[in-house]
Parts: C-alpha cells; structure tokens; sequence
C-alpha cells in the first residue's frame, strides 16, 4: 500500500516561511521593562480569550464541510429546518461572555498603562526631555544639564519619566522593549513613564512615518547601573560641545542617520522655548485671533457706515 504524498509545493511554501520569520525579533513578547511586561500579558490575554471563539469556529467550519459533502450520503438532510433555541444560545451567550471578560481587562489595563501615570518606585525617577527632529532624536537631562542625539543612558530599575514634543512633523516615540509609544508633536507636550527591569542596550525607534530620512531615525536606549549612569553623565559633561541657540538651529535642519552627539551644557528652557515657537499655530489661537480680526473690522466698517449716514 503506498503513502499518500503531498505535493512539493507545501514543503516549499514551509520552507520559505521559515526563512521569512528567522529574521523576526520578538521584542514586544521578550520585554524587558516593567510597562512592557504587562502589555505582553495583556496581548496574550487578549489573543488566547478570542481564540476560544476562533479555534471552535474554525474547527466545526472544517467538520460540518466535511459531514454535509455532497459524496456523503449517509449526512442528514433537514431542508425544513429553521432554528435551535441550544445553537443561538451557545453562538450568543459566549461570545457576550467573553466580551465581556476582554473588556474588563482592557479596562483595567487602560487605566494601569496610562502613559502619562507616574510609575510608583521608592528610587528618584531621572527626567529626559524629548524631541523629534528631521530625521534624529534629541534627549535634554534638564537635571544634569546635558544632552545627546541618538542616545540615551538611564539606571535600571529607575522610573524614566519622558516629556515629549516634536520641532517637526509629528513622529511617535517608542522603545519596544521596554513598553509603551506616544507620540511627538511640535506645539505640545506628551508624557510616557518607563523602567528597565534589568541592564540592557534597547533599541529605540519612530513609529510613524515621517520622511525621507524615518528609516534612519533610530536610537540606542542603555539601562546601566547608578554608578555607571553617572560616570556616563560625567562623560558628556567633558564634552567640548555646548547646545545653544545657534548649535541647535543648525542641528534642527534635516539630517539623516545622524551620529551620536554629546553636549556638556544646553540652552536654558530649551525644551520648552521649542515648544512655545509654535504657539502662534496652535487652532484654538487661530481661530481666537481670526474672530478679534472680524471683529475689529466689524467696527471699523460700523463707524465707516455712521460717517455717512452724518454725512
């Protein structure tokens, strides 16, 4: 008796799947920060409670197919049949039961992953101000009085608290492994709240789409230890470059896959001077200055109207 043999084409198709994955890198479900490990189980929660409705479905899909073939004639034929109170029960009722779990989970959690939720720790969180430019990153350490493009050093197991903004196209700020993206945009302010379980260099990203050079707009993100984290902080402090006025216009212009840059002082208020440039832009101010407008030339064109009339 032979074995029945699949055609080769299912053992390529195999094949190349494989390959296509070997290059995967399952960052979101190896995290590696506090905030990303709950996210991973809020994936996998989410995933296994709509496979208990997937799986069955897709089971019987493949059983009833097979039972009620037209070859097989011992299959009950029910032409009048119209309804079963036991099958509308079970096609409804779990469902809306485990609708009903995932949305108390998301809930939950909605509320537990706030980004803008400080992260409860008895350790001094280290603040990084953060700005997306064309087409790099620039972190600000108001406390330390430093800065760098395309890198950033923090302690392990210390709360980071990130303010954000964007002194271009809106960009979205995200780290994999350590959880959580928000995005970046030039006028306002955004927070995420972030700590690395353990030591590490994390690979940092933009998640949006913002150009010619978003490809290359990549950083690194290294968790040390405290007493690493302030040898570093010393580092750039040594650094012959200083971030004022003019360095940083010059740095705002367009560059892509720019270098690791360090800076031993910056600007006061840089970081707040880059978003209030944009105050002027923001709708709400527009359209307040758009009615002062209309209105000044309302009464300009009043008192030319009563000039008139006396005339």
């Amino acid at each position: 008796m032979s074995k029945k043999r699949y055609p080769r084409f299912f053992g390529f198709l195999a094949l190349f799947s494989m390959l296509l994955l070997s290059g995967c890198d399952y960052t979101l479900l190896d995290p590696k920060g506090h905030i990303g490990v709950q996210e991973r189980d809020l994936i996998v929660t989410a995933t296994l409670l709509m496979l208990l409705v997937v799986v069955p479905v897709i089971c019987m899909t493949i059983i009833f197919a097979w039972k009620y073939r037209a070859s097989n004639k011992k299959a009950t034929y029910t032409p009048d049949w119209a309804h079963s109170t036991r099958i509308e029960l079970i096609v409804w009722v779990i469902p809306m039961i485990i609708i009903a779990i995932l949305g108390y989970f998301t809930y939950k959690s909605t509320h537990a992953l706030d980004p803008y939720r400080p992260l409860e720790s008895d350790v001094k969180p280290v603040t990084i101000e953060v700005v997306a430019l064309d087409w790099k990153w620039l972190f600000i350490y108001p406390e330390q009085g430093i800065a760098t493009v395309n890198k950033i050093v923090f302690p392990a197991n210390t709360p980071v608290n990130f303010r954000i903004t964007s002194d271009a196209v809106m960009n979205s700020f995200f780290i994999p492994a350590l959880g959580g993206q928000i995005y970046a945009m030039a006028g306002m302010q955004t927070k995420l709240h972030l700590i690395a379980n353990e030591n590490g260099e994390f690979d940092g990203i933009s998640a949006n789409y913002s150009g010619a050079g978003f490809t290359g707009m990549k950083f690194k993100a290294t968790a040390t230890s405290q007493a690493d984290f302030d040898a570093w902080v010393a580092e750039v402090k040594s650094s012959p470059k200083q971030l004022g006025t003019a360095e940083y216009a010059a740095l705002a212009k367009p560059s892509e896959r720019n270098p690791v840059e360090l800076y031993s002082a910056v600007a006061p208020n840089l970081f707040q001077t880059i978003i209030d440039k944009y105050e002027g832009m923001k709708p709400g101010k527009i359209v307040h200055e758009k009615k002062e407008v209309a209105g000044t030339e309302g009464m300009d064109m009043g008192k030319h109207s009563a000039a008139q009339a006396e005339e």
